[in-house]
């Protein structure tokens, strides 16, 4: 199974995720994207300008075609911040084999980080411009709609993108906006945010119930920065790199992961003499009692004004 994600933010859950078992996904335009330096990863526009007026010449506009955008990630932080409103939303993950199924004139690509325009574009076109083949005319187009649709700059590779090409056949327009409806069984998963209201969290899991799918909500623990999932039953998950797996080497307590062989994390461990002793080392706690702290941190402040 490959699993992809979509991120989004709590007020689109009904837009997104009908009542129906559709879940409906807006596309866009290449020209519309909200990184307006895509284009440029194409061929360095900086280069002669008798290449650029052939290149021009042979590419013409990069043709638009209705496109949707996911991560191959539902673990990844700044998803969560960006487009599901600070940690509030949700993400839905589908089945990718399955949405190809049921939308055949659509395709899949992994969007690669580049930090510059590529060089081997740029050596087709010189190819083509000097030797005027039509196969090298037919593969810069070629890799032209590739570098258009499927790169980005590299200061977006956290998100681990994964883009749908979507056939004009299988998106609708209401107005401006262009809408795919991902076919039935495709979704299998909900998960809420690790800051989901529960509210929210209520309405994924009647969602969940209705599509016949999984339920979880990220969670962020205190001992690392790899978050889990726990699903309806409380039992924790982790992702893999591809699917959320049962998780292993949990803490019993809290369910946060541990080191191997650790039956409980360190903060659960933590019991009375542990917070006896730690408030008996509290210099601080101490000085608060002889009441002579307030003075101390006074003339602190004033030394560090000073420097």
């Amino acid at each position: 199974m490959s699993n992809i994600y979509k991120y989004a933010g709590p007020d689109t859950l009904d837009l997104i995720v009908k009542d129906n078992g559709i879940a409906t996904l807006k596309c866009s335009y290449p020209k519309d994207f909200n990184d307006p330096f895509e284009l440029f990863l194409t061929i360095d526009y900086q280069t002669e300008p008798e290449l650029l007026a052939y290149y021009e010449e042979i590419i013409g506009e990069i043709p638009q075609l209705p496109t949707t955008c996911f991560s191959r990630s539902p673990a990844v932080a700044p998803m969560w911040a960006h487009y599901a409103n600070n940690l509030q939303g949700f993400a839905i993950q589908f089945d990718e084999p399955l949405l190809q199924e049921g939308l055949p004139d659509s395709g899949f690509g992994n969007v690669s980080y580049l930090s510059g325009p590529s060089k081997g574009l740029l050596d087709l076109l010189e190819k083509a411009y000097t030797l005027q083949k039509p196969r090298y005319i037919a593969w810069l187009q070629q890799g032209a709609f590739q570098a258009a649709y499927y790169t980005k700059a590299d200061y977006w590779n956290y998100e681990n993108e994964r883009r749908m090409i979507v056939g004009e056949s299988e998106v609708r327009s209401i107005g401006s906006v262009m809408l795919m409806d991902a076919p039935k069984g495709s979704v299998t998963a909900l998960i809420a945010g690790p800051r989901a209201s529960g509210e929210l969290c209520r309405k994924l899991q009647e969602k969940a119930d209705l599509f016949e799918c999984e339920y979880f909500q990220m969670k962020i623990g205190r001992s690392s920065i790899t978050p889990f999932f726990l699903d309806a039953d409380g039992i924790a998950y982790q992702f893999n790199g591809q699917n959320l797996v049962l998780g292993r080497d949990l803490c019993d307590v809290c369910q946060e992961p541990v080191r191997v062989g650790m039956a409980t994390c360190s903060w659960c461990r933590i019991n009375k003499s542990h917070r006896d002793e730690a408030a008996g080392r509290n210099t601080f706690r101490i000085m608060e009692n002889y009441g002579i702290l307030d003075g101390y941190l006074e003339s602190v402040r004033r030394m560090n004004s000073n420097k």
